[in-house]
């Protein structure tokens, strides 16, 4: 597609936010089994049902415009994810060190899709699509308290958990 027009890039970047959200559907379920802390366990399997709804508004967008979400793989996520499930697969990381990678890379996603939210809100603005807007505003302020919840898990149990010396006990999985 010729990026000749605003409005042709909000399109091509709103499609671009659908994969990253599908693939991002597919990975959260990998990511929640990995986690060994069951509070960043039921972390990962609630912005999963956030991130259903996330796609689902974007759908609704797609079918006010007349059009479909489907035709652009986002190459970002992909990459995301693929670091992602590096930290996940990682079966001889200590539990409480590969919980601190799965922060990691869960707010690599969310700062990447609070930046795509970012961006396709100031275009839905410029080119007056307000229920646009309105909805995809709705996601990224929960992309936003998905990142803080994730800051407070990490500073508040997670990280401190790593940080300490081997041979400690570990935390029973539950």
């Amino acid at each position: 597609m010729k990026m000749d027009s605003l409005r042709k890039l909000f399109v091509h970047t709103l499609k671009d936010s659908y994969s990253a959200e599908n693939q991002l559907i597919e990975a959260l379920p990998k990511m929640a089994k990995a986690a060994t802390s069951p509070e960043l366990a039921q972390g990962f399997r609630t912005h999963l049902e956030q991130t259903k709804e996330h796609a689902r508004r974007i759908e609704r967008i797609f079918e006010a415009m007349g059009g479909s979400p489907a035709g652009v793989h986002c190459n970002g996520m992909e990459g995301l994810i693929k670091e992602g499930d590096e930290v996940a697969s990682d079966k001889e990381a200590d539990d409480d060190v590969r919980d601190a990678g799965l922060i990691g890379a869960a707010q690599k996603v969310e700062h990447y899709e609070i930046a795509a939210y970012g961006t396709v809100c100031a275009y839905a603005k410029l080119l007056g699509e307000d229920e646009a807007l309105r909805l995809l505003h709705q996601s990224l302020e929960e992309e936003k308290q998905t990142d803080e919840l994730l800051t407070q898990m990490a500073e508040g149990q997670i990280n401190p958990q790593a940080n300490q010396p081997t041979g400690q006990p570990q935390r029973s999985k539950n």
